[in-house]
């Protein structure tokens, strides 16, 4: 499925030039796409994440996560997001970072999973309520300076949301795609970016997606191929593992980026559209039995929380450095190309840098547009608690991506 000679040029190249990036990311067409969250600026010092934050190089395209629907339309989320008389709002903070790299798209993402469905179910039930939305959308990203709108829906007749708006979906990108079109001939301006982050697991895909369609309408899609594992189960496992384990079977086996990567193709989705979704997170777990500390032991709760996310099961990369610094134990999984490390009765499950140097491999050979991420505030921004620089993990994509893309025919389905 890889090369692992090639893979460890990548590791041992990117190691030799720690924190040294030649050129920015996408410089040769692929895309690095990466969510910045407007509820990080929040954080206690060292976690707390800005937009002047932020490294351009790093990305091809921001997605601003999230604005929501509003009477069925968008409408910012947090109470700094617009700019006012007496201050840049984070909107306006963000965009501007085109001025410093002209080529940088930043697009404004609506929903995320505390959104849910039920004002999407409202927004595309008829004809007239998606007309509605579109036309203030285009007018909203257009004042505000975004290039393209995100649709985070999570999920189309899924959570609460009937069958039917599986179809209505489609409509509401079709509609998009053409008013965006639209507008574009009429105004001279470039056309309005039109996105999606979608879901990886099966039962999901099937009854969310009518994948052809939606990859025809939009102009490239996230496959969120995290999240995969966590406490909500009762045994460990990788937050985004590459592949699956020997011992997995059913639907276990499937949750993996892999298999969800190839799902996708083969439900029809474009090669050259598809972004492979990576975490800089981790997911934690508190072990049943603190001696039994593999992949697939037993736990019975979520990890305890970091201190500057405070969230149970969860822990930012940089928080995981934090606790690698005092004495925890590391693993490196070679069957699903993932680390994990344990102390006490605590565990969690991460990509390091290692990890995405491989999964990088993984999408030259499969031939996909890029990667997404998520994101920027959880690596290790401020260089503060790795030992490796601003951006360790970032860095790594970027510098891996660059390297050629040449690595001959395509992985066949």
């Amino acid at each position: 499925m890889y090369d692992t000679t090639r893979v460890l040029v990548v590791v041992l190249g990117f190691m030799a030039s720690v924190g040294q990036v030649s050129q920015a990311a996408g410089d040769n067409g692929v895309k690095v796409v990466c969510y910045y969250t407007n509820w990080s600026q929040y954080r206690p010092p060292g976690g707390k994440f800005v937009p002047e934050d932020i490294d351009v190089t790093l990305c091809t395209h921001i997605v601003y996560a999230f604005a929501k629907l509003e009477d069925g339309v968008l409408a910012p989320t947090e109470w700094n997001d617009e700019t006012t008389p007496w201050s840049k709002g984070m909107y306006e903070r963000v965009t501007d970072l085109k001025k410093t790299r002209t080529t940088l798209k930043v697009l404004l993402a609506v929903g995320g999973w505390n959104m849910g469905s039920p004002n999407f179910t409202q927004m595309v039930s008829t004809a007239q309520t998606r007309s509605r939305f579109i036309e203030h959308a285009i007018g909203f990203l257009r004042e505000r300076h975004f290039d393209g709108l995100d649709l985070d829906w999570e999920y189309p007749a899924c959570r609460g949301s009937p069958p039917e708006d599986k179809e209505r979906f489609i409509a509401l990108l079709k509609e998009l795609r053409e008013a965006f079109e639209t507008e574009a001939v009429k105004t001279g301006r470039p056309v309005l970016l039109l996105t999606a982050a979608v879901a990886a697991g099966q039962e999901t895909i099937d009854a969310a997606y009518d994948v052809p369609l939606l990859v025809k309408y939009v102009d490239f899609v996230s496959l969120m191929a995290y999240d995969l594992h966590g406490s909500w189960e009762k045994f460990t496992g990788l937050n985004s593992p590459l592949y699956h384990r020997e011992n997995e079977t059913g639907a276990q086996a499937t949750l993996n980026q892999d298999w969800a990567a190839h799902y996708w193709l083969k439900k029809g989705a474009d090669r050259s559209k598809l972004l492979l979704g990576l975490a800089t997170y981790g997911r934690t777990f508190t072990l049943a039995d603190r001696s039994k500390h593999g992949l697939g032991d037993a736990a019975t709760s979520a990890g305890h929380p970091g201190k500057y996310t405070d969230t149970a099961g969860f822990l930012t990369y940089y928080e995981v450095c934090d606790r690698l610094g005092s004495g925890w134990s590391t693993e490196w999984s070679d069957e699903q190309k993932g680390s994990f490390a344990y102390s006490s009765d605590q565990w969690v499950g991460y990509d390091d840098q290692k990890s995405l140097s491989v999964k990088v491999d993984y999408v030259k050979k499969l031939g996909l547009a890029g990667v997404m991420v998520w994101s920027f505030d959880l690596d290790d921004f401020a260089g503060q608690f790795c030992g490796k620089g601003k951006y360790p993990l970032l860095k790594t994509l970027a510098q891996s991506l660059h390297e050629s893309t040449d690595y001959g025919p395509r992985e066949e389905l």
